[in-house]
């Protein structure tokens, strides 16, 4: 947990830092004194996705608040993992749309909302279904959520002024060449920054995948239900992952790639019986996971870890 929460603050002075750095470049460059406006107006706009990112969440993915009496099983295992884990009680939901996943939101550890697709009740039996809502619980108390939403914004900013100063800035300065020249860097802390807040995700991950276990989840449910999401998402028409393609960081795993992950993660299905269970991946913890450049390449620009690799890092728990 420790080590989680000084690498996100690391990445986060990492990329305040950057952003402070062009931001003085830009003031410095256009003979602003007070340069800080522009960064006012940044933590403006990180305010705003702050305060109404919840909202969103909700109308894109369809979500129904619900009842203990509505969903009796469901409400039972959020609320006996989040006393477990020692953490308020979140506000359970229910996404009305056939990709089977899950997912956290909400502005702080006590807004906290877990959510499951409708898809995912069909899919998953119920060790499977309560190790992934371990996953999402412990990233509200990971308090992960709220440091991905604010970390994104970084990269936004980095792309407007990039395109600022790339498009417009010559009509406004007779010095056109060097505002160009400033638009390129802006441009290349936006690569840095997006590669960093992926590192980010990708490294939230492992550590919600590490709390489900510390809840009592075993690693054989959460690697078998993280096999069938893959597989789900696999055979979902493209028209529904198209609808739900903006959030898919906030889910257990990206429906992106899962065409391309399922080839990979059929090989651990042993007995074909479209689980993976204790003994498949005892057999995994002793094999060696190498991904060919593409692979690397890939999951380098993904929001989430490359499937094999993190299912590989379940078989190093005690199962």
């Amino acid at each position: 947990m420790f080590f989680l929460q000084l690498r996100m603050w690391i990445l986060m002075t990492i990329l305040f830092a950057i952003v402070y750095a062009i931001v003085v470049m830009i003031g410095t460059y256009l003979g602003i004194s007070n340069f800080y406006f522009y960064l006012i107006i940044s933590l403006v706009m990180m305010f705003i996705q702050y305060m109404i990112g919840p909202k969103i969440v909700e109308w894109t993915m369809h979500v129904k608040y619900i009842k203990r009496e509505e969903n009796p099983r469901l409400y039972q295992m959020v609320e006996s993992l989040s006393h477990r884990a020692n953490m308020p009680m979140p506000r359970v939901c229910i996404a009305q749309v056939p990709l089977p996943n899950a997912f956290a939101f909400g502005r702080s550890i006590k807004d906290g909302r877990v959510c499951v697709t409708e898809g995912i009740l069909k899919l998953l039996d119920e060790e499977e279904l309560k190790a992934v809502l371990g996953h999402e619980l412990s990233h509200l108390k990971n308090r992960d959520v709220l440091t991905i939403t604010l970390l994104s914004v970084i990269p936004m900013i980095m792309y407007r002024l990039a395109w600022q100063f790339l498009f417009f800035g010559r009509r406004r300065d007779e010095r056109g060449s060097n505002t160009v020249l400033i638009g390129i860097a802006a441009f290349i802390f936006y690569f840095i920054t997006n590669l960093l807040v992926l590192y980010a995700s990708r490294i939230r991950e492992y550590f919600a995948d590490r709390g489900s276990i510390l809840l009592g989840n075993r690693p054989q449910a959460l690697a078998s239900s993280l096999y069938k999401l893959v597989y789900g998402a696999a055979i979902t028409d493209k028209e529904s992952l198209k609808e739900v393609e903006g959030l898919k960081a906030f889910f257990v795993n990206d429906p992106s790639r899962a065409l391309s992950e399922i080839k990979e993660l059929r090989q651990l299905d042993l007995d074909k019986s479209g689980t993976i269970d204790a003994r498949e991946l005892e057999a995994l913890r002793n094999k060696k996971v190498r991904l060919n450049f593409g692979d690397r390449l890939l999951e380098l620009l993904s929001t989430h870890p490359n499937m094999l690799k993190r299912i590989k890092h379940l078989s190093t728990y005690h199962i």
